[in-house]
């Protein structure tokens, strides 16, 4: 079996200490870094030098692979990108509901575009620098929670199919982020080992929501804010200028600390509300993706993740004798107990017994 592996970097800590285990562990490694968007939408003067996609990412990656020994490819994936992520975000946004662009990216450019790439530089395997594992259960290949609880990052890969994951590899995920920042420190990589993190989304400049949705034809007026009788409250700014939950920036005073609740797009009113009425013991979602239906038809009680910093939950899965799970399925998931902010557009992920073993879009 080959040994040879097409290792994702973005020049940061994480894939770094990715790359240096792998080589420790014998591995023949092939480098890659994604050019994902233009200059003239994130550019070096605009963009977060932090960027997990930006050009200054780029020369970072080319230096650590060459410090590293190995060779190092940069993969143009602009029009995958703009494809399956941006007009997928802007869409999103245009319709009121607030998406997961990085749950695209793994799925189209991270796994999709980057799964080609292992097959033109003669490599069996793919790598990341991703908290996260593999396990066998059943017969099948599932995504399993990181050691490291704070950093895992399973909820963004819920898309992946079991054939990605028998050519995954993710070097990081029986590791803590201290421990990562460690061996970064022991092999002479002692500014990476300082380094922030990156927390804004890689192709919006400045983390200005609104100027890069105006600059992609999303321009609605201003509507109104209406309490959950119906009743005006004042104007806001467009509908798609917020998401559910939001307290802060609203740019209207009631009196005391109130919450968008409700997003109407047909008729750009925005509802806002108390902290308890985003409380809710149901969530449906689409585009459905289950490993194993048996499992789940034996045992429907899982555990559930509304969104990427929210603890797993105990829940059920609505299951139909026989149903099979399609595309245009709509299945309801019931929470034990109520759970806050459920936002159409995110992503639900569904696990048991700390393994991933589906999810969908929350509508």
């Amino acid at each position: 079996m080959s040994k040879r592996v097409l290792i994702g970097m973005s020049g940061g800590i994480d894939s770094t200490v990715a790359a240096i285990l792998l080589l420790e562990q014998g591995y023949e490694l092939v480098g890659a870094t994604f050019r994902t968007f233009d200059p003239p939408i994130a550019s070096l003067d605009n963009s977060s030098p932090k960027s997990c996609a930006s050009e200054q990412s780029i020369i970072d990656a080319q230096e650590m692979a060459q410090k590293l020994g190995f060779e190092h490819h940069i993969l143009d994936f602009r029009d995958t990108f703009r494809k399956y992520v941006i007009e997928n975000f802007v869409n999103e946004y245009a319709h009121g509901r607030t998406p997961n662009p990085c749950v695209m990216c793994n799925s189209h450019i991270k796994w999709g575009k980057l799964m080609q790439a292992a097959e033109l530089y003669g490599c069996d395997y793919i790598a990341t620098g991703h908290y996260a594992q593999i396990a066998e259960h059943r017969g099948h290949l599932y995504l399993k929670n990181a050691v490291d609880t704070a950093k895992d990052q399973t909820y963004f890969l819920w898309m992946l199919t079991e054939e990605n994951l028998r050519r995954t590899i993710f070097p990081l995920g029986g590791l803590t982020k201290s421990e990562v920042r460690q061996i970064a420190l022991e092999h002479g990589f002692e500014a990476l080992s300082k380094k922030e993190e990156s927390q804004d989304i890689c192709f919006i400049p400045n983390n200005d929501y609104r100027s890069f949705l105006a600059a992609h034809g999303v321009s609605v007026p201003k509507g109104e804010y209406i309490d959950a009788s119906d009743k005006i409250l004042g104007m806001h700014q467009g509908y798609c200028h917020y998401t559910i939950g939001q307290r802060k920036g609203l740019g209207i005073a009631l009196g005391a600390p109130k919450f968008v609740t409700k997003i109407d797009a047909s008729t750009n009113r925005v509802t806002l509300g108390e902290r308890e009425d985003l409380l809710t013991q149901e969530a449906k979602i689409a585009d459905v993706r289950i490993r194993d239906l048996n499992w789940l038809t034996e045992s429907p009680n899982i555990q559930a993740r509304i969104r990427y910093k929210s603890p797993a939950v105990d829940a059920q899965l609505s299951l139909e004798t026989g149903s099979l799970f399609n595309d245009c399925d709509i299945k309801t998931i019931n929470f034990t107990t109520p759970v806050w902010g459920v936002t159409p557009g995110q992503s639900l992920v569904i696990y048991k017994d700390n393994l991933l073993v589906g999810g969908g879009i929350i509508q």
